[in-house]
């Protein structure tokens, strides 16, 4: 049974991490330093991303197997349609169940081409992030989770198009999806409004990126369809060269998202680290999450 002075050492909440494959020693050890920070806030899972066309594929499945090794957290893998038939596809998927991962990402994946260029199906591949999701469903008993769009997905012809395909995501057995980043919590609610009106039930769980870098994140979000406000275009404006600063404004920013989130009811938040644990860190102490041996402690 849980004793009240446990019930208030941990908040309601769940926060899950995601981190990218290292290309680098340097990136190697920062990643780990990451996730080694991390990891006492005993975070729900943690995702691990796979590059487009299948490029990161050894190095995704080697990270996600080695935190399956040494840690106690629950990896999820990331996985997409591009670049591979659905054999080969279902080969990947296998190794991971028998690598002891229960937890898939489920996306179509980018282009070949990159952003901006047209998507083409695999011959013999699987065509939507819909049919990888039934495929996986096949091969294993796995936690689903999928991407959603609170502000359209770039290729998608109408919002309701948009929310029609998460809807055949959920159908197929997804689990749970996870929102592209935004910094306008407002466009969130509505999201979630317009999700729950066409009958999708699944948890739509908020993706936060705390700005390590203003400009790189405002030209990612341009590429990704996510809208950067002026607002937050002024919190930063002058700090280019001023690394400290940035982080503070980053932080407090983010706090800022995540704290009205959690006033709307909002349990569970999705942060994309960019493989650096310092903000994450920092915005999960302001939702109330301690580390799990001080928390035990106080406890």
């Amino acid at each position: 049974m849980t004793s009240a002075s446990e019930s208030r050492a941990r908040p309601a909440i769940d926060v899950s991490f995601e981190f990218f494959p290292p290309k680098t020693e340097e990136m190697e050890r920062t990643l780990w330093a990451s996730i080694e920070r991390l990891a006492p806030l005993s975070p729900r899972f943690v995702s691990v991303t796979y590059g487009a066309g299948g490029s990161t594929r050894e190095r995704t499945h080697n990270t996600v197997a080695r935190i399956v090794r040494e840690t106690a957290l629950e990896p999820a893998a990331h996985l997409t349609c591009v670049a591979a038939t659905r054999a080969e596809v279902d080969e990947v998927v296998r190794g991971y169940w028998d690598a002891g991962v229960r937890h898939i990402v489920a996306l179509r994946g980018d282009p070949v081409g990159g952003p901006g260029t047209a998507y083409e199906a695999h011959p013999g591949g699987y065509a939507q992030a819909c049919d990888l999701v039934a495929g996986i469903r096949k091969v294993g008993d796995f936690e689903i989770s999928v991407s959603a769009y609170p502000e359209k997905h770039p290729e998608a012809a109408t919002f309701d198009a948009d929310i029609d395909a998460l809807k055949k995501k959920v159908d197929a057995g997804a689990t749970r999806a996870i929102t592209q980043f935004f910094f306008d919590n407002a466009i969130y609610y509505r999201y979630v409004d317009r999700v729950r009106a066409a009958g999708i039930e699944i948890p739509i769980v908020p993706g936060i990126v705390p700005v390590q870098n203003f400009k790189q994140t405002a030209n990612f979000a341009r590429r990704t369809g996510a809208s950067v406000p002026d607002w937050l275009a002024r919190r930063f404006e002058g700090l280019d060269d001023d690394v400290e600063t940035r982080k503070l404004v980053a932080a407090a920013v983010a706090s800022e998202q995540v704290m009205d989130l959690r006033a709307h009811g909002v349990e569970e938040f999705h942060f994309y680290t960019m493989n650096r644990a310092e903000l994450a860190y920092a915005v999960c102490h302001m939702l109330g999450l301690r580390p799990a041996e001080a928390s035990a402690a106080a406890a």
